[in-house]
Protein backbone atom coordinates (compact mmCIF):
# COMPACT_ATOMS: atom_id res chain seq x y z
CA UNK A 1 0.00 0.00 0.00
CA UNK A 2 1.17 2.94 -1.01
CA UNK A 3 0.74 6.03 1.58
CA UNK A 4 0.48 9.96 0.89
CA UNK A 5 -0.47 13.39 2.73
CA UNK A 6 -2.93 15.50 1.52
CA UNK A 7 -3.28 19.56 2.00
CA UNK A 8 0.14 19.87 2.15
CA UNK A 9 0.67 23.72 1.31
CA UNK A 10 -2.04 24.80 3.89
CA UNK A 11 -2.04 25.68 7.27
CA UNK A 12 1.21 26.36 9.13
CA UNK A 13 3.36 24.49 5.92
CA UNK A 14 1.70 27.26 3.36
CA UNK A 15 5.71 28.98 5.37
CA UNK A 16 8.90 28.14 3.48
CA UNK A 17 10.60 26.57 6.58
CA UNK A 18 7.98 24.49 7.84
CA UNK A 19 7.23 22.96 4.60
CA UNK A 20 10.87 21.83 3.71
CA UNK A 21 10.68 20.19 6.77
CA UNK A 22 8.17 18.67 6.42
CA UNK A 23 8.72 17.22 3.42
CA UNK A 24 11.72 15.71 4.58
CA UNK A 25 10.32 14.20 7.07
CA UNK A 26 7.63 12.59 5.08
CA UNK A 27 9.86 11.22 2.65
CA UNK A 28 12.21 9.51 5.65
CA UNK A 29 9.05 7.98 7.40
CA UNK A 30 8.50 6.35 4.11
CA UNK A 31 5.36 8.33 3.04
CA UNK A 32 4.85 7.77 -1.09
CA UNK A 33 3.55 11.60 -2.07
CA UNK A 34 2.45 15.18 -1.41
CA UNK A 35 -0.56 16.22 -2.56
CA UNK A 36 -1.02 19.86 -2.92
CA UNK A 37 -4.40 21.90 -2.87
CA UNK A 38 -5.26 24.40 -4.96
CA UNK A 39 -7.30 28.18 -5.02
CA UNK A 40 -5.78 31.12 -7.19
CA UNK A 41 -8.54 33.14 -5.21
CA UNK A 42 -11.43 32.87 -2.76
CA UNK A 43 -14.46 35.75 -4.01
CA UNK A 44 -15.62 36.85 -0.08
CA UNK A 45 -18.55 36.39 0.47
CA UNK A 46 -18.89 33.48 -2.03
CA UNK A 47 -22.23 31.22 -2.26
CA UNK A 48 -20.97 27.96 -4.22
CA UNK A 49 -21.54 25.34 -2.57
CA UNK A 50 -18.16 23.02 -1.15
CA UNK A 51 -19.19 19.96 -2.02
CA UNK A 52 -16.96 18.34 1.11
CA UNK A 53 -18.50 20.11 4.06
CA UNK A 54 -22.11 19.60 5.38
CA UNK A 55 -22.43 23.74 5.55
CA UNK A 56 -21.13 24.00 1.98
CA UNK A 57 -18.17 25.98 3.21
CA UNK A 58 -14.00 25.29 2.74
CA UNK A 59 -12.72 24.68 6.01
CA UNK A 60 -10.80 27.37 7.70
CA UNK A 61 -11.19 31.57 6.96
CA UNK A 62 -11.78 32.54 3.59
CA UNK A 63 -8.24 34.70 3.59
CA UNK A 64 -6.52 31.13 4.39
CA UNK A 65 -2.86 30.93 2.90
CA UNK A 66 -2.90 28.72 -0.49
CA UNK A 67 0.09 28.79 -2.16
CA UNK A 68 -0.04 28.02 -5.99
CA UNK A 69 0.35 24.13 -5.63
CA UNK A 70 3.32 24.08 -8.32
CA UNK A 71 5.50 26.29 -7.28
CA UNK A 72 5.20 24.82 -3.62
CA UNK A 73 5.51 21.54 -4.88
CA UNK A 74 8.90 22.68 -7.05
CA UNK A 75 10.15 24.09 -3.72
CA UNK A 76 10.23 21.23 -1.83
CA UNK A 77 11.26 19.07 -4.33
CA UNK A 78 14.71 20.92 -3.95
CA UNK A 79 14.38 19.43 -0.27
CA UNK A 80 14.21 15.88 -1.02
CA UNK A 81 14.79 13.09 -3.59
CA UNK A 82 12.49 10.36 -3.65
CA UNK A 83 9.37 11.40 -2.80
CA UNK A 84 6.56 12.09 -5.33
CA UNK A 85 4.82 15.79 -6.17
CA UNK A 86 1.46 15.52 -6.40
CA UNK A 87 -1.81 18.05 -6.80
CA UNK A 88 -4.48 16.74 -5.26
CA UNK A 89 -6.46 18.21 -6.66
CA UNK A 90 -5.15 21.19 -9.54
CA UNK A 91 -8.28 23.06 -10.91
CA UNK A 92 -7.49 22.18 -14.61
CA UNK A 93 -10.05 24.43 -16.99
CA UNK A 94 -8.93 27.61 -15.09
CA UNK A 95 -5.56 26.62 -16.71
CA UNK A 96 -4.23 27.35 -20.15
CA UNK A 97 -3.42 23.43 -20.21
CA UNK A 98 -0.22 24.51 -22.78
CA UNK A 99 1.61 26.42 -20.31
CA UNK A 100 0.22 24.04 -18.02
CA UNK A 101 1.88 21.24 -19.88
CA UNK A 102 5.29 22.96 -19.94
CA UNK A 103 5.02 23.91 -15.67
CA UNK A 104 4.17 20.22 -15.54
CA UNK A 105 6.68 19.07 -18.11
CA UNK A 106 9.45 21.25 -15.97
CA UNK A 107 9.43 19.87 -12.87
CA UNK A 108 8.50 16.43 -13.49
CA UNK A 109 12.35 16.71 -15.60
CA UNK A 110 14.08 18.37 -12.37
CA UNK A 111 12.95 16.21 -10.32
CA UNK A 112 13.76 12.96 -12.02
CA UNK A 113 10.37 11.70 -13.07
CA UNK A 114 8.49 12.48 -9.39
CA UNK A 115 5.31 14.61 -11.01
CA UNK A 116 1.38 13.48 -10.58
CA UNK A 117 -1.26 15.69 -12.05
CA UNK A 118 -4.04 15.43 -10.08
CA UNK A 119 -6.90 17.51 -11.69
CA UNK A 120 -10.70 18.23 -10.42
CA UNK A 121 -13.17 20.33 -12.79
CA UNK A 122 -13.84 22.92 -9.71
CA UNK A 123 -16.81 23.94 -8.07
CA UNK A 124 -16.78 28.17 -7.23
CA UNK A 125 -18.38 29.44 -9.89
CA UNK A 126 -16.94 33.12 -8.98
CA UNK A 127 -13.31 32.14 -8.86
CA UNK A 128 -14.07 30.90 -12.10
CA UNK A 129 -15.83 34.43 -12.97
CA UNK A 130 -12.76 36.26 -11.25
CA UNK A 131 -10.15 34.22 -13.72
CA UNK A 132 -12.36 35.10 -16.56
CA UNK A 133 -12.74 31.50 -17.53
CA UNK A 134 -16.57 29.95 -18.10
CA UNK A 135 -18.30 28.15 -15.95
CA UNK A 136 -20.42 25.77 -17.93
CA UNK A 137 -18.83 23.44 -19.83
CA UNK A 138 -15.76 23.22 -17.83
CA UNK A 139 -15.91 18.80 -17.47
CA UNK A 140 -15.70 19.00 -21.32
CA UNK A 141 -13.13 21.55 -21.10
CA UNK A 142 -11.25 19.79 -18.51
CA UNK A 143 -11.39 16.38 -20.97
CA UNK A 144 -10.14 18.49 -23.87
CA UNK A 145 -7.33 19.87 -21.85
CA UNK A 146 -6.34 16.57 -21.13
CA UNK A 147 -5.53 14.90 -24.25
CA UNK A 148 -3.97 18.17 -25.36
CA UNK A 149 -1.53 17.93 -23.02
CA UNK A 150 -1.08 14.41 -23.25
CA UNK A 151 -0.50 15.41 -26.97
CA UNK A 152 2.76 17.57 -25.96
CA UNK A 153 4.24 15.40 -23.33
CA UNK A 154 3.88 12.20 -25.89
CA UNK A 155 4.48 13.56 -29.38
CA UNK A 156 7.81 15.57 -30.75
CA UNK A 157 6.09 17.72 -32.64
CA UNK A 158 2.37 18.05 -31.28
CA UNK A 159 -0.49 18.64 -32.93
CA UNK A 160 -4.16 18.73 -31.24
CA UNK A 161 -7.38 20.21 -32.42
CA UNK A 162 -10.14 20.23 -29.75
CA UNK A 163 -13.13 22.01 -28.96
CA UNK A 164 -10.99 24.39 -26.28
CA UNK A 165 -7.22 23.91 -26.83
CA UNK A 166 -6.13 23.75 -30.82
CA UNK A 167 -2.63 24.01 -31.79
CA UNK A 168 -0.73 22.66 -34.52
CA UNK A 169 3.54 21.39 -34.70
CA UNK A 170 4.26 22.99 -31.17
CA UNK A 171 7.57 21.49 -29.82
CA UNK A 172 7.38 21.85 -25.86
CA UNK A 173 10.71 20.71 -24.24
CA UNK A 174 11.96 19.42 -21.93
CA UNK A 175 9.37 16.46 -21.96
CA UNK A 176 8.73 14.75 -19.20
CA UNK A 177 10.89 11.40 -17.90
CA UNK A 178 8.78 9.34 -19.30
CA UNK A 179 6.96 11.36 -21.86
CA UNK A 180 4.20 10.80 -19.43
CA UNK A 181 2.43 12.27 -16.56
CA UNK A 182 0.24 10.51 -14.64
CA UNK A 183 -3.06 12.13 -14.61
CA UNK A 184 -5.37 11.29 -11.24
CA UNK A 185 -8.89 12.73 -11.83
CA UNK A 186 -10.20 13.72 -8.54
CA UNK A 187 -14.12 14.02 -7.10
CA UNK A 188 -16.57 11.71 -5.56
CA UNK A 189 -19.32 11.96 -8.01
CA UNK A 190 -19.87 9.38 -10.37
CA UNK A 191 -19.50 11.66 -13.63
CA UNK A 192 -15.56 12.18 -11.77
CA UNK A 193 -15.71 8.31 -11.69
CA UNK A 194 -16.44 7.92 -15.36
CA UNK A 195 -13.80 10.34 -16.42
CA UNK A 196 -11.36 8.70 -14.36
CA UNK A 197 -12.36 5.26 -16.24
CA UNK A 198 -12.54 7.27 -19.69
CA UNK A 199 -9.15 8.72 -19.72
CA UNK A 200 -7.56 8.70 -16.14
CA UNK A 201 -4.07 7.33 -15.09
CA UNK A 202 -5.88 7.36 -11.73
CA UNK A 203 -8.91 8.20 -9.68
CA UNK A 204 -9.00 9.91 -6.66
CA UNK A 205 -12.46 9.98 -4.70
CA UNK A 206 -11.92 12.29 -1.82
CA UNK A 207 -13.31 10.53 0.95
CA UNK A 208 -16.69 8.40 2.39
CA UNK A 209 -18.02 5.25 3.53
CA UNK A 210 -16.18 1.59 1.95
CA UNK A 211 -19.54 1.13 0.23
CA UNK A 212 -19.96 4.43 -1.26
CA UNK A 213 -15.66 4.34 -2.02
CA UNK A 214 -16.10 0.41 -3.85
CA UNK A 215 -19.15 2.01 -5.38
CA UNK A 216 -17.40 5.13 -7.53
CA UNK A 217 -14.09 2.70 -8.23
CA UNK A 218 -16.88 0.28 -9.91
CA UNK A 219 -18.52 3.11 -11.48
CA UNK A 220 -14.66 4.23 -12.80
CA UNK A 221 -13.56 0.71 -13.78
CA UNK A 222 -17.14 0.22 -15.84
CA UNK A 223 -15.96 3.25 -17.47
CA UNK A 224 -13.08 2.01 -18.67
CA UNK A 225 -14.35 -0.86 -20.10
CA UNK A 226 -16.66 0.61 -22.51
CA UNK A 227 -13.62 3.16 -23.15
CA UNK A 228 -11.83 -0.15 -24.39
CA UNK A 229 -9.37 0.47 -21.41
CA UNK A 230 -7.83 -2.23 -18.92
CA UNK A 231 -10.10 -1.37 -15.76
CA UNK A 232 -6.68 -2.45 -13.75
CA UNK A 233 -4.70 0.56 -15.36
CA UNK A 234 -6.29 2.95 -13.05
CA UNK A 235 -4.62 3.31 -9.95
CA UNK A 236 -7.23 4.26 -6.53
CA UNK A 237 -6.44 6.81 -4.00
CA UNK A 238 -8.69 8.00 -1.50
CA UNK A 239 -8.43 10.18 1.97
CA UNK A 240 -8.12 7.67 4.94
CA UNK A 241 -8.40 9.98 8.23
CA UNK A 242 -9.39 6.42 9.85
CA UNK A 243 -6.17 5.16 8.94
CA UNK A 244 -4.98 7.43 12.24
CA UNK A 245 -5.20 5.33 15.67
CA UNK A 246 -5.41 2.38 17.26
CA UNK A 247 -7.72 0.88 14.08
CA UNK A 248 -5.10 2.23 11.62
CA UNK A 249 -3.98 -1.30 10.59
CA UNK A 250 -7.49 -2.49 10.19
CA UNK A 251 -8.78 0.49 7.96
CA UNK A 252 -5.73 0.27 5.81
CA UNK A 253 -7.04 -3.37 5.05
CA UNK A 254 -10.04 -2.58 4.74
CA UNK A 255 -9.78 -0.04 2.31
CA UNK A 256 -7.12 -2.47 0.32
CA UNK A 257 -10.20 -4.96 0.25
CA UNK A 258 -12.24 -2.10 -2.16
CA UNK A 259 -9.36 -1.92 -4.48
CA UNK A 260 -7.48 1.17 -2.80
CA UNK A 261 -3.67 1.32 -4.51
CA UNK A 262 -3.12 4.71 -2.08
CA UNK A 263 -4.20 5.93 1.20
CA UNK A 264 -4.10 9.48 1.53
CA UNK A 265 -3.75 11.45 5.16
CA UNK A 266 -4.58 14.82 5.78
CA UNK A 267 -1.82 16.99 6.70
CA UNK A 268 -3.32 18.49 9.79
CA UNK A 269 -2.89 15.61 11.48
CA UNK A 270 0.69 16.24 11.91
CA UNK A 271 0.97 19.94 12.09
CA UNK A 272 2.04 19.51 15.71
CA UNK A 273 5.74 18.40 16.22
CA UNK A 274 5.85 16.50 12.28
CA UNK A 275 9.00 15.16 12.51
CA UNK A 276 7.79 12.93 15.47
CA UNK A 277 4.64 12.17 14.33
CA UNK A 278 5.16 11.27 11.00
CA UNK A 279 8.10 8.77 11.60
CA UNK A 280 5.81 7.42 14.24
CA UNK A 281 3.18 6.57 11.72
CA UNK A 282 5.54 5.57 9.53
CA UNK A 283 6.36 3.32 11.85
CA UNK A 284 2.96 1.69 13.00
CA UNK A 285 1.24 2.21 10.04
CA UNK A 286 3.37 2.22 7.19
CA UNK A 287 6.20 -0.24 7.78
CA UNK A 288 3.57 -2.89 9.24
CA UNK A 289 1.38 -1.87 6.64
CA UNK A 290 3.44 -3.46 3.79
CA UNK A 291 5.51 -5.54 5.86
Amino acid sequence: MKFGIAFVNTGPLAHPAAAATFARAAEAAGFESLWTVEHVVVPSGYTSEYPYSPNGKMPGPEDSDIPDPLIWLAYVAASTSTINLATGVLILPQRNPVVLAKEVATLDHMSSGRMHLGIGVGWLEEEFNALGVPFAKRGARADDYVAAMRALWRQDAATHHGEFADFEQCILRPRPAARRIPVHVGGHSATAARRAGRLGDGFFPAGGNHETIAGLYDIARAAALEAGRDPDSIEMTTGGNGAIGPNALAEVEALAEIGTARVIVPSFLFWKDPEESLARFGEDVIARANS
